[in-house]
């Protein structure tokens, strides 16, 4: 992973609001690439600190794109935006998560490690954004290469009960 968008101290990049962005093409997320059909494309990115109102620091994450992946109807690629906003709490190394703070669903809160990877923590939202089952809204069943449309087993069976009637 690029080492480009490195917070080399995330704390200090939020409570001095700091602001970090970019494109990254699609290519670069090593772990996202499995589940996609092509790594065509690019995802835009930005990443800005901010101090919350009850004196935590924040990073708010937003990231935009398309990605090709395989329609699981027909199976031919399928262009899936992706728009991803997420609110993230820093919590300093080795302190512990507050088990109130896991309950709300308004952020989610990270260990705020010395050298965080930001496009890695990008490529973390994008993998937790992607659909179980991608599909078009509309679109048919892969057909037979030849043309010819195979016959269900179960008509072979629906004609021996006829028989026996």
């Amino acid at each position: 992973m690029s080492r480009l968008g490195v917070l080399s101290d995330p704390i200090r990049f939020a409570r001095e609001a700091r602001r970090l962005g970019g494109v990254v093409k699609v290519e670069a997320f090593r772990r996202l690439a499995d589940a996609l059909l092509d790594h065509a494309g690019e995802f835009e990115y930005v990443i800005v600190g901010e101090q919350g109102a009850d004196g935590k620091p924040y990073l708010r994450l937003t990231a935009k794109g398309v990605l090709g992946m395989q329609c699981q109807r027909c199976l031919e690629r399928v262009d899936w935006p992706v728009e991803v906003g997420r609110l993230l709490q820093l919590v300093p190394v080795g302190a512990p998560i507050p088990d109130e703070e896991l309950d709300i669903d308004a952020f989610d809160a990270i260990e705020a490690t010395p050298g965080l990877d930001a496009l890695e923590l990008v490529e973390d939202e994008l993998l937790l954004s992607l659909p179980i089952a991608p599909r078009h809204e509309s679109c048919e069943q892969p057909r037979p290469r030849d043309g010819a449309e195979k016959e269900s087993p179960f008509a072979a069976l629906a004609s021996l009960r006829r028989k026996a009637e």
